[in-house]
């Protein structure tokens, strides 16, 4: 199962995409987590051990964090997006990583048109393919009230507001992708956290 899910802030993307990894037993790739690793230079989390059979070493992973971590340091703390050749090199050197082992539950990316085809052609070189992309689709005033209810520092009602007017712009064109390729499952994200899990389960034809 290789599953991306896709909403805006306060959708639920995250605790959704928590729970299917869980139900399914497959490892979350969290761009979050792959910035915040890369920016440290590799050293906070246990998964990024290279296997010794393959031909890249540990070594060389090291280092391709720890310099990508060090272009990314500058766009993540001024809350800017990261560019698209930095992201889709970390999700490469994630998604190669012995503990993912071909299935996997993305999120946080993609978040444009080209870093979705981008991760097609990835997943291509890797022999994967994407199964499904799942929209929570979730009313602005919710996604608002959420977001603020969250009580995290850059949760600001102005950057909120900026937040989802970008959201909106991007996610379109990326739905317009996904439904072309026939790998789009639109959800209503504003029910409780265990209905929408049930209705992914339900699109996904889990028993």
């Amino acid at each position: 199962m290789r599953l991306v899910i896709l909403g805006g802030s306060g959708s639920g993307k995250s605790t959704q995409a928590q729970r299917l990894c869980r139900y399914f037993d497959i490892p979350l790739i969290s761009t979050g987590e792959i910035l915040r690793e890369a920016i440290s230079g590799g050293k906070s989390l246990p998964n990024f051990q290279w296997s010794p059979t393959d031909s890249r070493t540990y070594v060389s992973v090291y280092n391709s964090l720890n310099e990508l971590g060090h272009h990314a340091r500058p766009y993540v703390e001024k809350g800017e997006l990261v560019p698209d050749e930095m992201i889709i090199e970390l999700i490469g050197i994630r998604l190669r990583q012995p503990d993912i082992n071909c299935t996997w539950v993305l999120e946080g990316y993609p978040r444009t048109a080209f870093q979705a085809e981008e991760l097609d052609f990835l997943l291509d070189n890797l022999g994967q393919k994407l199964d499904w992309a799942i929209y929570l689709q979730v009313p602005e005033a919710v996604m608002v009230s959420r977001s603020l209810g969250r009580s995290l520092p850059d949760d600001q009602p102005e950057i909120v507001q900026r937040r989802i007017e970008l959201f909106y712009d991007r996610t379109i064109p990326i739905l317009e992708y996904y439904d072309r390729r026939r790998r789009l499952l639109t959800i209503n994200g504003d029910q409780s956290p265990e209905m929408v899990q049930q209705n992914i389960l339900t699109l996904l034809s889990v028993p």
